[in-house]
């Protein structure tokens, strides 16, 4: 570690530079399929809908639809808060989602859980009594 140039303190008189999560894209080769898939489960439409992109505001967020992604496979999973997972969860399966890895509690009240959309997309559910926005 190179002590010589330290980072400097923050100027708190600057606007933050990261000012929080706002987008998650996922992909869609059946960009059709997978709008109505998303508008079903969601229950509202898209704010923005293109042939290239269709975007849903949720809970001013933004869950991205994108044609020309590759469907990703790693170690990065979106959770979107639900207030009921088991009703979350039923919902999606419901409406063509594939199981993943089950509801679990995983400590302080709060509920994980991920599905496969219907085009391979992972989808994390979480029940968190502690986040308030």
């Amino acid at each position: 570690m190179n002590h010589s140039n330290p980072i400097p303190a923050p100027n708190l008189a600057e606007a933050p530079v990261v000012l929080g999560l706002r987008t998650v894209i996922y992909a869609a080769p059946d960009l059709a399929a997978a709008t109505a898939w998303y508008r079903e489960w969601l229950g509202f439409g898209p704010y923005f809908e293109q042939p290239f992109y269709v975007g849903f505001n949720v809970a001013g967020y933004e869950l991205g639809l994108d044609p020309h992604a590759p469907l990703a496979a790693g170690s990065t999973v979106t959770y979107w808060g639900v207030a009921d997972i088991a009703a979350a969860h039923t919902r999606a399966l419901a409406l063509g989602a594939s199981a993943d890895t089950p509801i679990t509690e995983v400590g302080d009240g709060i509920k994980t859980a991920t599905v496969q959309d219907p085009l391979g997309n992972v989808l994390g559910l979480i029940e968190n009594p502690h986040f308030r926005l």
